[in-house]
């Protein structure tokens, strides 16, 4: 079963501290390269500038935790890595409680999770910790301990380019910044493996595939700095992979104006191949599409996710774990994707080759005996997509006017064009 497949290399990466930069993240990729060869690693130094952006300092801490007065130590980074606030600087001090609790942060509504807190690019340190835990915290005197560096380094990412027949390109980012959370975090990184290793198992490939693994926001902005031109010129159609692990509903996030391929086929294939899905508007965004679909960049990509980002009570707490990610949840998704991928490299404009309607029935295709009882179904959805197949609709299209999965429609394009029925 792939979905336990990919929930177990959820499993090997989830103890990681992963942050913008790092040591948790060059461990990252080299796990994700174990499973894919051909990725690439690439690197840029902190201080570039990169848009409107510079790459910020590489950070990496060993040890964080406080000192109680009864001597307890508490909010124990190598407990939890989610307890440190990401590119917390070092400190070793002692504060009484009421100092103290200006650097901790917790949430009342979710009193038994430890949230997840980041100062990237402001100078600060703080601890997190569930508020149950915080409401305990006696009067007296704590000790902080943070053992982290924050220098002059690099900032890495990744990518993977499969070669198909064409130039033409299918896009897929995700992102590898944030430390032990499994929906939020892993889904993608380790949807995006299995589905590259789905891309290179096709016996033909109509498009490249290019796979994106870098820290959110700035990573995207980098990997459009460096690629842009090409970018605009070559993807067709481009996917975020996020939130893609829990086995809730599904959710669909468009492109800036809803228009594109990538926003065409998804909404096909979540119309008519899932129970349930709920639509967000790009006025929803938080992910890397802010920068693949920003002005000037303008590149075709939107996001199947199962429940999104910010619409989960777990989100960004310690609650989003191993549990909330389920191997059902995984599969669910990828079951989505590499359906998505199928229409894709079979969404052609089709046309009929004769005049009227062809005569099914001796090929096969159309009931040879009727009677009241006779099943028509396979043969009106044949003749619903003849009717369809003008040369001005593709594949897509013709779903859509036909109201079934595009999905559902490949066999029956291969069935036609063996009998010589459409061009």
């Amino acid at each position: 079963m792939i979905g336990n497949q990919m929930h177990n290399l959820c499993k090997e990466l989830f103890p990681i501290n992963r942050s913008l930069s790092g040591d948790g993240v060059r461990e990252t990729l080299k796990i994700l390269q174990r499973e894919n060869p051909e990725l690439k690693v690439h690197s840029i130094k902190s201080g570039t500038e990169v848009f409107d952006w510079t790459v910020p300092d590489e950070w990496n801490c060993k040890e964080a935790y406080i000192i109680t007065p009864d001597g307890e130590k508490i909010c124990d980074y190598s407990v939890n890595n989610l307890h440190i606030v990401q590119y917390s600087t070092p400190q070793e001090l002692e504060l009484e409680l009421e100092e103290l609790q200006e650097y901790l942060y917790s949430q009342p509504e979710l009193p038994e999770a430890i949230p997840y807190v980041t100062s990237y690019y402001t100078p600060r340190w703080g601890f997190c910790i569930s508020h149950k835990e915080r409401q305990n915290l006696k009067p007296g005197k704590y000790k902080v301990v943070i053992k982290s560096e924050l220098k002059k380094g690099v900032l890495n990412y990744a990518d993977l380019v499969i070669p198909g027949e064409s130039e033409d390109e299918i896009f897929f980012s995700t992102y590898i910044c944030h430390p032990s959370m499994a929906n939020n975090e892993l889904s993608g990184p380790v949807l995006a493996t299995f589905l590259a290793k789905y891309v290179k198992s096709l016996e033909k490939r109509r498009y490249t595939y290019r796979f994106v693994f870098a820290p959110e926001t700035i990573g995207s902005l980098i990997y459009l700095s460096r690629h842009l031109d090409h970018l605009k010129k070559r993807v067709k159609a481009g996917f975020i992979l996020t939130c893609v692990g829990d086995d809730r509903n599904y959710s669909y996030l468009s492109s800036r104006y809803a228009n594109t391929l990538a926003d065409k086929v998804a909404v096909n294939v979540l119309k008519y191949e899932v129970d349930a899905f709920k639509e967000y508007s790009f006025l929803k965004r938080g992910s890397d599409e802010r920068q693949y679909c920003a002005p000037g960049v303008d590149l075709p990509v939107c996001s199947i996710m199962r429940t999104k980002y910010a619409e989960f009570p777990e989100y960004h707490t310690s609650l989003d774990n191993l549990e909330l990610v389920t191997p059902k949840g995984l599969e669910g998704s990828f079951d989505i994707y590499t359906k998505m991928i199928d229409i894709l490299e079979n969404n052609f404009y089709f046309k009929t080759t004769t005049i009227g309607e062809p005569q099914l029935g001796k090929r096969g295709l159309y009931p040879s005996m009727t009677t009241n009882h006779t099943d028509y179904s396979e043969a009106f959805l044949y003749r619903n997509f003849l009717a369809y197949a003008d040369g001005a609709n593709d594949l897509i299209d013709i779903a859509n006017i036909i109201n079934v999965s595009a999905y559902i429609l490949i066999p029956i394009v291969k069935k036609f064009k063996n009998y010589g029925l459409i061009l």
